[in-house]
């Protein structure tokens, strides 16, 4: 039986053990903190799944193609950890990435609601309507329970016979797809994947000048007891104002409503502390604020930091080094919602076709018929 280590026990690095569990490899996950880590980006209460991309059109058709291996997965796991809820989409104006987004759904067979700033403020009561310059809904997308898809699926690997090992990687060498770990132990193995978010570019020289850890901030707020019914029927929504902008997640499954901003800090270190000063959370607010009616009425229950790893054009990075060496990074904030796919495209061995692909540059997903 071929053998493999994965450097990493974010959504990336379960989902590729995960894939090559599935492929016949006996896997080794190599992770520094505990699993799931709670420093890591994956272990959040929610992450968004959307087909509305703007005009990157190859992400939007490998939605469908996450959507099939999000259904392996939880048949694997014998759980679903996703609500539905659709998307509302709103800017400033007609132009830009919203625009783009519609023609892009529709050219892919996707329909969307057109709505007016008055079309908003009747179906969504919760929200203000101020800036509103064009918006449209779509009943396709949800809510992907993060920290308890990463939970759930490190319990099923482990019921694989996944083995799990402590302990931070100092050296990788991908031509002979070893890693040597602090304690001076060096693993080696038949297939190397190094999945290991924003610490990547410290192991990867080749990364450093094409990946940039950001820093990011979210807020969770209980609405007040006026607008608590129409959030919980909520969509998603992204707000791609003029001024910078934020995405909210409605408060499913016992989960509380969050808000973040679609921009990247692209600062910080990803070694820094996860608690959120008020002034970081303060800027969030001040975004959401212009959206929400009786803004003044919720109440702050919290905020964190998380850290991305981000690539300049928000393209995934998954790449061969060398023969049995794969480095999966770049996922910007957007990548949990292909994590499955990934990991199963990643055993699949097809490096080739492989990372056009993962770009978002078009094709099919280059997968092997999933194993029985």
């Amino acid at each position: 039986m071929p053998n493999a280590l994965v450097l990493g026990a974010g959504i990336m690095g379960l989902s590729a053990a995960w894939g090559l569990s599935r492929a016949g490899f006996s896997v080794t996950v190599v992770e520094q903190d505990p699993v799931p880590n709670p420093r890591g980006a994956s272990v959040d209460e929610h992450r968004l799944i959307r087909h509305a991309y703007g005009p990157a059109a190859g992400y939007t058709r490998m939605v469908e193609e996450a959507y099939a291996a999000w259904d392996l997965l939880w048949a694997d796991l014998g759980e679903r950890f996703h609500v539905p809820t659709g998307v509302l989409a709103v800017a400033s104006r007609q132009e830009g990435w919203l625009a783009e987004s519609r023609a892009t759904l529709a050219a892919q067979g996707h329909a969307c609601t057109d709505l007016s700033a008055e079309g908003v403020a009747a179906r969504y009561p919760m929200l203000g309507t101020h800036g509103i310059g064009a918006a449209f809904h779509m009943a396709e997308g949800g809510v992907l329970l993060a920290g308890r898809i990463v939970g759930a699926l490190a319990r099923h690997l482990q019921g694989r016979r996944v083995r799990f090992l402590r302990g931070r990687a100092i050296d990788v060498d991908p031509a002979r797809a070893s890693l040597t770990l602090e304690d001076g132990t060096r693993h080696e193995a038949d297939r190397l994947v190094l999945a290991a978010g924003p610490w990547a570019p410290r192991l990867v020289p080749g990364l450093a000048g094409r990946v940039t850890a950001s820093r990011q901030i979210v807020v969770y707020l209980e609405p007040p007891a006026a607008h608590r019914a129409a959030w919980k029927t909520a969509p998603m929504l992204l707000d791609l104002s003029d001024e910078g902008g934020f995405y909210a997640v409605p408060p499913v499954a016992g989960t509380p409503l969050k808000v973040g901003d679609h921009r990247f800090s692209l600062q910080g270190d990803a070694e820094d502390p996860r608690e959120a000063s008020a002034a970081e959370a303060e800027a969030i607010l001040a975004l959401a604020r212009p959206r929400l009616r009786d803004a003044g009425a919720y109440r702050v229950l919290g905020a964190k930091a998380c850290y991305y790893d981000v690539e300049p054009e928000e393209r995934f990075i998954v790449e061969p080094l060398g023969e049995p060496c794969i480095v999966m990074s770049g996922f910007s904030g957007h990548g949990f919602k292909f994590g499955p796919l990934l990991g199963l495209a990643v055993a699949a061995g097809n490096a080739e076709a492989l990372t056009g692909w993962a770009a978002g540059r078009g094709g099919a997903a280059p997968l092997n018929p999933p194993p029985g």
